[in-house]
């Protein structure tokens, strides 16, 4: 190896530890300024770049990742364990790349990649039932029997735009309640599809092109007719109807789908994320973002562990922990992390008391969300929960320090896109509503 590569590689390998690390480790190697001497002028030119795109100057995501653990899994076997206590059950701890940091011994992969976690330990619903909780924690919102709210992917769509082919709101391995666009209209509803490992639907005409022109020309002069009377898109003439046909055909023969494609991706890539749909899901939430798609939703279901908790949970992280660990990886090495939001966490979490199946029951007091990349607090861990954690009725929050609401959680995810949390949209009924009812938790972004 030449000088001048040896001199590359070491300055490279010391930005890495300088600007991967967390904020006390970043401090402590800054005040070693005897490796600034190796580096020279190349390393003070790679440092005046990289302080262009630290942490406290990131540019506004782009997009925006929901890792989406269906029925409530439990914080004490995943991202808050508390081993050897009356509340932690057989589950016992790892240390992390996050200093002074421990997760659960189910996330080995998932501890490797804490660096760039912004973790909340506090967060807090008063929504216990599965559907009205997942509502919550998908809208920001608990449920209203007059209005129907979107979901937070669909109002990043609707605050941003983005000129694509493919729909910009994907919903993978959705269940029984997936992301909607609410008041905003079905247009903002998550486009859904399976595993990826299977071609998207009816994305090839049946009859040859001469014949489907014809047929698309003969469906025109029904949807003139279909206009009369019906509800017209504010900018244009045309109904959403006629809207949906030209984006479905304009889809079907765009280049842009290749993103669905995993298959194109090296198995050197595709095997860390897993043998599983959620795993074949995550990557093709890379290849989705890298070609413009602002929201992807991937669901991982089975967490509720109201029997033999243990045994259950242990099984879902199976196939979280190479899925997530493996995406944060790639987002990385792509350069997309500092402009995407991943967030991962359910509805709720489980009871600290361990209930007489073995099982843990539901918890909306005291749970985890992990959050990685964007513009957030990278290697920060928010809240924390008590070994003394039971449930109280008097004081359903007892044992949970700095609490974070959902509503909170929204506003402040609504913030680092660079949108106001206040700004006021306007449902069918003419009625202003602001996007978000919470307030911006300030310690969880990086300013």
């Amino acid at each position: 190896m030449s000088n001048s590569t040896q001199l590359q590689a070491t300055c490279e390998s010391y930005r890495n530890l300088l600007f991967a690390g967390s904020k006390p480790l970043r401090r402590d190697l800054l005040k070693r300024a005897p490796v600034a001497a190796v580096c020279a002028t190349s390393f003070w030119t790679t440092l005046a770049e990289s302080i262009a795109i630290s942490p406290a100057g990131r540019k506004t995501p782009k997009a925006l990742i929901l890792l989406w653990l269906q029925g409530g899994p439990s914080q004490l076997e995943t991202f808050d364990p508390h081993p050897n206590t009356a509340i932690g059950g057989s589950t016992q701890a790892i240390k992390t790349s996050l200093r002074d940091t421990l997760i659960a011994n189910t996330l080995e992969q998932t501890a490797e990649v804490m660096h760039h976690a912004t973790l909340i330990r506090s967060m807090v619903s008063k929504e216990g039932d599965h559907e009205r909780a997942i509502y919550n924690m998908k809208t920001g919102w608990r449920p209203d029997p007059t209005l129907l709210h979107p979901s937070i992917g669909s109002v990043l769509c609707h605050q941003t735009k983005e000129n694509l082919e493919i729909p910009r709101h994907v919903s993978i391995l959705a269940g029984q309640w997936p992301s909607r666009g609410g008041y905003l209209g079905s247009q903002f509803d998550a486009f859904q599809l399976g595993d990826p490992k299977n071609p998207l639907p009816n994305l090839r005409s049946p009859v040859d092109n001469k014949q489907f022109e014809k047929r698309i020309g003969d469906l025109e002069i029904l949807e003139q007719r279909f206009r009369k009377g019906r509800i017209k898109n504010i900018e244009s003439d045309k109904t959403l109807h006629s809207i949906s046909t030209e984006r479905a055909v304009k889809m079907m023969s765009s280049s842009q789908i290749q993103a669905f494609e995993i298959d194109r991706e090296s198995a050197s890539v595709r095997e860390p994320f897993g043998d599983s749909p959620f795993g074949r899901g995550c990557l093709a939430a890379v290849r989705l973002i890298e070609q413009g798609v602002t929201c992807v939703e991937i669901e991982l279901s089975g967490w509720d562990s109201h029997v033999e908790n243990h045994t259950l949970q242990s099984g879902r992280c199976s196939i979280l922990d190479p899925a997530l660990a493996s995406l944060i990886r790639l987002l990385d090495q792509r350069s997309l992390l500092d402009s995407t939001i991943v967030v991962c966490g359910g509805e709720f979490g489980r009871t600290p008391k361990i209930n007489i199946a073995d099982g843990r029951d539901h918890w909306p007091n005291g749970f985890s969300t992990a959050i990685f990349g964007g513009p957030l607090r990278r290697g920060y861990v928010h809240g924390q929960t008590s070994h003394e954690l039971i449930e109280n009725k008097s004081d359903p929050l007892a044992g949970v320090k700095d609490p974070v609401r959902i509503e909170d959680l929204h506003a402040t995810i609504l913030h680092a896109f660079g949108i106001d949390p206040a700004v006021e949209s306007i449902t069918p009924i003419g009625r202003p509503l602001a996007v978000s009812q919470g307030s911006i938790i300030r310690e969880l972004l990086d300013t």
